[in-house]
């Protein structure tokens, strides 16, 4: 039955390379196609609704929030279990397995998280990574032995993995440049909101009581991310361009030209040839790349110089630190000051960098992080060398004041730009499983730093360990100097065209330093030719 009412479907047209593209059409009452070219159309906009961006962003970033309950739940726990009323009697030893078990496990899943990440899509990889939270949770909440709380630790470090690299990801893919960089550090606030979260009801709650509690945020996450779509990057990648279209409309609402994005999409794919699935082979030559070999060394040393900050141990041992340090602050109420603090300034570090960069917030930290763990250590030795003396300790605000700058300095820069940068600097073809692999060596060094900790203080002493950790700041301050490239503005086609060579750099203003250097030369080439010329023909002249 016909009508005067034209008919709106999404169809698929070819490219001139043969390829198909999504595109709306309108059929007429004669149902021949003709097609709307919305680039042209002066109703969308450049931009999609960011409302729908950010919503996207806040539910994918629930799951990370678990990461800062794991972080959290030692800090507050160990003390409980440590005490004389506790169902369980822990040692020192034990101690540092319970802080440091999840972390062992994480770097598994990390692993599977990236795989899992670029084989069945970003969305069904983070409704997946909720299923070992949810267990581990629930067997720590009723754990009867230190076995069960070693297993339960497991379990969630084991989702905390997976989760990594697919929330950020995720995130970078479904939001426009103009939004990403503060969007991506999404996973930074979660997880800072979760330390928060038990820093304050370990206050309050037994741990096994706190574990039950903890178990409620996967169980929100599984439901929130079962009604986003996938994101518009994978759906392309995996020739999927009706799928694609549908994501950007409600990513981005009916009134964004999605079909310019669409193109640059497809254009893309087709570039970097991440269209057809990868062989063995290919996917191996993507992985050795310098395109992405270049960024992986960057961000695997942050990581690594970032840890042994000791930003980690602060966070995994904050009520035991607060106590031997002298601070004259309630160590319950100091403990929940810093949480405050991380999360505030996470949330500062997110809008900065829209402003600031991606290298200034770095410099930021690793200076802050030098002085503070300086001053932290040298009052530790004031304070041994009082108590040795049998003198009262003097000035006990310090260790607060060096703590609580501490962690300011460090959630602006080291908490916030390497987790962003994930999804900024690897190429869209191996982005999810070399994401994976930075999350696992990140999660590696946290293993390392939280299991250490106490051997550290018995070779050196505490004192020892906090100078050391400021030393190693000071270092990772003189490497983002050299190193570390600025990525503010940029699409990531801009970036991955840099590790490429296919750009000579990201600095808008040393581009434009060296083509005039080139234009000079070639300006200069060309005068001295003239001159030869010239010189040649006066020559000629000369001799007739």
């Amino acid at each position: 039955m016909t009508t005067d009412k034209q008919q709106q479907k999404i169809s698929l047209i070819e490219n001139g390379n043969g390829a198909t593209m999504p595109q709306i059409v309108k059929k007429n009452i004669n149902g021949h196609p003709t097609p709307v070219h919305t680039e042209t159309n002066n109703c969308k906009t450049e931009r999609g609704k960011a409302f729908r961006q950010i919503l996207a962003a806040f539910v994918a970033n629930i799951g990370p929030m678990n990461t800062g309950l794991i972080f959290g739940f030692s800090a507050v726990a160990i003390p409980q279990l440590q005490s004389a009323a506790s169902t369980i009697q822990i040692n020192e030893d034990q101690a540092s397995w319970v802080a440091s078990l999840s972390s062992l496990s994480t770097p598994i899943g990390c692993i599977l998280g990236g795989y899992l990440s670029d084989r069945i899509g970003r969305k069904k990889t983070l409704i997946f990574t909720e299923i070992p939270l949810i267990l581990g949770w629930m067997i720590i909440a009723f754990a009867s032995q230190i076995e069960m709380i070693y297993i339960g630790r497991l379990l969630c470090g084991l989702g905390s993995g997976i989760v990594g690299a697919p929330a950020r990801v995720y995130t970078s893919e479904v939001t426009q440049p103009h939004l990403r960089g503060m969007l991506t550090a999404l996973s930074s606030v979660a997880l800072s909101f979760g330390v928060l979260m038990q820093y304050t009801l370990g206050a309050f709650l037994s741990w096994p009581t706190l574990s039950a509690v903890s178990c409620i945020v996967p169980v929100i996450a599984f439901i929130g991310m079962c009604m986003l779509p996938e994101t518009p990057n994978y759906l392309i990648t995996h020739q999927k361009p009706e799928k694609a279209l549908k994501s950007l409309t409600r990513l981005r609402g009916s009134f964004y030209n999605f079909q310019k994005e669409i193109n640059q999409l497809q254009a893309f794919a087709e570039k970097t040839n991440t269209k057809k699935k990868p062989t063995g082979k290919e996917m191996l030559d993507a992985l050795l790349a310098p395109s992405c070999l270049k960024p992986f060394f960057i961000l695997v040393v942050y990581f690594m110089l970032y840890q042994f900050s000791g930003v980690n141990t602060i966070t995994f041992y904050a009520v035991e630190i607060f106590r031997d340090s002298g601070a004259d602050m309630d160590k319950n109420t100091a403990t929940i000051i810093l949480g405050a603090l991380r999360f505030l300034f996470t949330i500062v570090g997110c809008v900065a960098l829209r402003k600031c960069g991606r290298r200034p917030l770095s410099f930021i930290s690793g200076i802050g992080c030098c002085i503070t763990m300086l001053g932290l250590g040298s009052f530790m030795y004031y304070k041994q060398q009082c108590e040795l003396q049998g003198i009262p300790t003097m000035h006990t605000w310090i260790p607060v004041a060096c703590i609580f700058i501490f962690i300011i300095t460090c959630t602006l820069g080291f908490l916030v730009v390497p987790w962003i940068m994930i999804g900024e600097l690897y190429p869209m073809k191996v982005r999810g499983i070399v994401g994976g692999f930075t999350t696992c060596a990140a999660h590696s060094f946290v293993f390392i730093v939280v299991k250490t900790y106490p051997l550290l203080c018995h070779g050196v002493e505490r004192h020892g360990a906090f100078v050391i950790y400021g030393l190693i700041s000071f270092v990772a301050t003189i490497f983002f100097y050299f190193y570390l490239p600025e990525t503010k503005g940029k699409t990531l086609q801009e970036i991955e065209d840099y590790f490429s060579g296919r750009i000579a750099s990201l600095d808008t203003k040393k581009l434009e330093k060296i083509n005039n250097n080139l234009n000079n030369n070639i300006t200069n080439n060309n005068n001295n030719q003239i001159v030869l010329i010239m010189e040649s023909e006066k020559l000629l002249n000369q001799k007739q």
